[in-house]
């Protein structure tokens, strides 16, 4: 086995499987001081909260990195690998590692859907203009990832979005369902985003792209709530205020729910670990309902 490197964004992400397939422990962020040496050896978490396959995603919350830097910081990562081992070594390693990309919901909820700071850009850019923008962006990242050395990628499609507790409580009149708009690009951009997975598959020579339904995974999670154990599957776990406890994110101000795993969600925007264990499991042994063309189990043994 080789190592887990993990580019994801801290919303509707599924860390289990790292755990399910062998890895003790999460996978090291790029920039903890410890994160040197063999460490790097067993894999990388590049991910950074608020950032996007866009660059000017995010930009709200200031010092976040998307995608592009994360790439560039797998470069380094890379050249200090070939240094330690040397370059035969290093792409072998490559080659055998699992790289898991989750990416893509902050683009529309802290861009295109920001409240009151996204109106001009709603009346400029159409929904399919956007996400065409995205998908444009994301095929040169992941194309820049093969080209880094990387052969077993797994792409995470964005989640339903509409119904974290966030857009539950900042979208006027949704009532007790789910925001459609988000939903419906987060559905958009997953159709593109399917059709762009199997073109890289085949015009990579010798990739294995893997497309995670995680909108199909948390949307059954979400419809069919009790049947998995939850007794909540629209409020935040951890809340300040909101209908959902959706308006305000997870602080030391917050109050807790008395047993988080059953909600469906933690807090305004991220499943509970109850759901993720879900998800993980689904998607380490599903079938390609939830994951397509293989599974992450036949990705490891491919």
């Amino acid at each position: 086995m080789g190592m887990l490197i993990s580019f994801v964004l801290l919303l509707l992400n599924f860390h289990p499987p790292g755990q399910k397939v062998g890895f003790k422990d999460f996978t090291p962020p790029y920039l903890a001081p410890t994160t040197v040496g063999d460490v790097v050896l067993k894999g990388v978490n590049y991910a950074s909260g608020g950032g996007g396959i866009l660059n000017y995603t995010g930009k709200i919350f200031g010092g976040r990195i998307n995608l592009d830097a994360q790439l560039d910081n797998f470069a380094n990562t890379r050249q200090d690998i070939i240094s330690r081992i040397g370059a035969p070594a290093a792409l072998k390693l490559f080659q055998r590692s699992l790289f898991s990309v989750t990416i893509g919901s902050n683009d529309f909820i802290n861009n295109y859907l920001t409240p009151i700071l996204s109106a001009a850009e709603q009346k400029l850019v159409s929904p399919q203009t956007f996400v065409g923008t995205m998908i444009s962006r994301f095929r040169l990242q992941l194309t820049r990832l093969y080209s880094l050395g990387a052969r077993r990628i797994i792409v995470a499609n964005v989640g339903p979005i509409g119904c974290i507790p966030y857009q539950r409580d900042t979208t006027p009149g949704v009532g007790d369902d789910c925001a459609s708009l988000p939903n419906q690009m987060a559905q958009l951009f997953n159709t593109r985003l399917k059709s762009l997975v199997a073109e890289l598959s085949t015009s990579l020579e010798g990739s294995k792209f893997v497309y995670a339904d995680v909108y199909n995974i948390v949307d059954d999670i979400i419809q069919n709530y009790e049947s998995f154990g939850f007794e909540n599957a629209n409020s935040s776990c951890c809340y300040i205020a909101g209908r959902f406890g959706g308006l305000i994110p997870c602080g030391p101000p917050s109050k807790v729910c008395s047993d988080r795993s059953k909600y469906v969600f933690w807090d305004p925007y991220h499943p509970s670990d109850a759901a993720n264990e879900i998800m993980a499991t689904r998607l380490l042994g599903g079938d390609s309902d939830d994951i397509w063309p293989m599974n992450i189990r036949q990705l490891i043994q491919s």
